[in-house]
């Protein structure tokens, strides 16, 4: 069953979703379509522009895609660790603290959940505030990489007017005069600590999701296509185990056709509306 911002009345198409999920343990999957309220774009909502994100193997390749990367980021990290949570990240926050949930999963990169109050989400594609390191698997804050690239690259971020891209990005061409840092433990190079397109979620991180999905009695699906495998993995998963699943996304998702209840509308103002459904009713 779908239903879309046209319908009447969003109260209508909330209160089916409530009555669906009421005395349940919600396990919720989050996506971009979470964060664009945030400020951050995303690669597939509706009027996200051709976004060409740099492959895992591309940047592990050469120096040059290195260089390339790290100059974009170095200029597009700024949007990500100024971005505020918005009402979605705090709707799921009160869902939590009045025991509706099973856990929290994020497809999203930034740190909103946690930064809004959420207890110990499942980062499934990491954190774009942390950097490792390839060789040894340091980690170190990405507060300390940026100010580590400003010393070396005075005065590059001045007069740049730069289009902000997904994922902390920028559209940039010309990064040939910047320069860029190794780890300071080993010399080894250096990746923010996030999946790139074409790497693998850590084994171990999709274990504890696919877990807590499976204990779950309900799926919530929020701001995701569902695209990539990596979310879609857990609608597959609560269909198989016959796990009532419902999607909110602007645009058809990868999921439609295995959603219990779709929702074509606003993920924040949804989310507001179905948590105040749901706490009143506690």
């Amino acid at each position: 069953m779908t239903s879309t911002d046209s319908e009447p009345h969003l109260a209508e198409a909330v209160g089916r979703v409530a009555q669906l999920l009421r005395g349940k343990s919600v396990a919720v999957l989050t996506g971009a379509g979470l964060s664009t309220d945030s400020g951050i774009p995303d690669y597939r909502g509706p009027g996200s522009g051709n976004r060409t994100p740099m492959f895992f193997q591309e940047f592990i390749k050469t120096d040059l895609n290195r260089q390339r990367y790290w100059a974009r980021s170095y200029l597009g990290f700024g949007t990500m660790d100024h971005a505020e949570p918005n009402d979605g990240h705090r709707a799921l926050v009160s869902m939590e603290r009045a025991g509706l949930l099973a856990g929290l999963i994020t497809q999203n990169v930034d740190g909103l959940h946690t930064r809004a109050g959420s207890v110990d989400p499942i980062d499934l594609h990491g954190r774009i505030d942390r950097v490792v390191c390839l060789a040894q698997g340091h980690l170190t804050d990405r507060a300390r990489v940026q100010a580590r690239l400003a010393e070396l690259n005075p005065g590059f971020a001045e007069g740049k007017n730069v289009e902000v891209a997904p994922d902390g990005d920028t559209v940039l061409e010309e990064t040939s005069d910047f320069r860029v840092v190794a780890c300071e433990e080993c010399g080894g190079i250096l990746k923010p600590d996030v999946v790139f397109f074409g790497e693998s979620v850590p084994l171990p991180r999709v274990q504890q999701a696919l877990a807590m999905v499976a204990a779950a009695s309900a799926l919530l699906v929020a701001g995701s296509s569902l695209t990539v495998f990596s979310g879609y993995r857990f609608v597959r998963l609560a269909a198989r185990e016959n796990i009532p699943i419902v999607i909110i996304n602007r645009g058809s998702t990868r999921g439609d056709d295995l959603a219990t209840i779709k929702l074509e509308t606003g993920t924040t103002q949804t989310l507001q509306a179905l948590t105040q459904r749901l706490t009143t009713a506690q």
